[in-house]
């Protein structure tokens, strides 16, 4: 019976020790967790201050790996060059390829090129046409995602990835569930974005009813960098006001 007693309170030690440590540990993570809410906020104070005097902003979208003088690098500068002549700001994701041919663009025609760029493992850099002055750097996609949401009177996605697809989506669902103001969502490059495009209007909108023909008005399938820049000043005609 002794050794049985004995036994008993060495596990009861034990599992004692064991729930001590795991309130330890879930007081650690609360604290740094409550550290976390601050940085949060401040890369959302840096963003509202940046661009609380703003002018009118599109952002621009495509993948990292489109390469200097590809057809898809050269449309990107071009319309970031047209917006900016317009008056329009141009925002990126602030890396290279397709961000960095749009910040090209807006400098190039005296306009505010402006990087959102994200830190990331494999150590994204900002591109070297953002203004000094117009670059943040988040470590936080949807801190991210919020500054673009509000800021930009237009979301044109150029041929890309993941990363491209992401945002078109979060802009589609935030419009849709009226959580935004409805802004242009132009898909630029019709053999790149046709299958998507189409899929979503047959299957999702005609055939399954998962969506209703009024959630397509806002989104546009273009080739050419003029009527996208038409595009995006019909769909204003009583001026622009942000977001949310």
């Amino acid at each position: 019976m002794d050794i049985y007693r004995c036994s008993s309170r060495r596990d009861k030690e034990s599992a004692t020790g064991v729930v001590q440590r795991a309130d330890s540990g879930r007081k650690s993570d609360f604290m740094a967790d409550g550290w976390r809410v601050f940085k949060i906020m401040a890369e959302f104070v840096s963003g509202f201050e940046m661009m609380a005097d703003g002018a009118p902003a599109v952002a621009l979208f495509g993948s990292t790996r489109v390469q200097a003088k590809s057809p898809e690098y050269d449309i990107a500068e071009k319309l970031a060059h047209l917006l900016a002549a317009e008056g329009f700001s141009v925002i990126t994701g602030g890396g290279p390829g397709v961000m960095a041919a749009a910040n090209k663009g807006a400098q190039s025609a005296g306009g505010a090129s402006i990087g959102f760029n994200i830190k990331l493992p494999n150590q994204q850099q900002p591109n070297k046409y953002i203004d000094q002055d117009k670059l943040l750097s988040f470590d936080y996609f949807f801190v991210r995602k919020v500054m673009f949401m509000k800021y930009a009177q237009a979301f044109i996605a150029l041929p890309g990835g993941f990363g491209t697809l992401d945002e078109v989506m979060e802009a589609v669902t935030l419009i849709q569930t009226g959580k935004s103001e409805r802004f242009p969502v132009i898909l630029v490059g019709k053999s790149y974005w046709g299958g998507f495009y189409h899929w979503i209007e047959e299957t999702m909108c005609r055939e399954k009813g998962y969506i209703c023909a009024d959630d397509l008005e806002f989104i546009y399938l273009e080739d050419s960098p003029e009527k996208v820049v038409e595009i995006i000043k019909r769909f204003y005609p009583d001026g622009y006001s942000l977001n949310f």
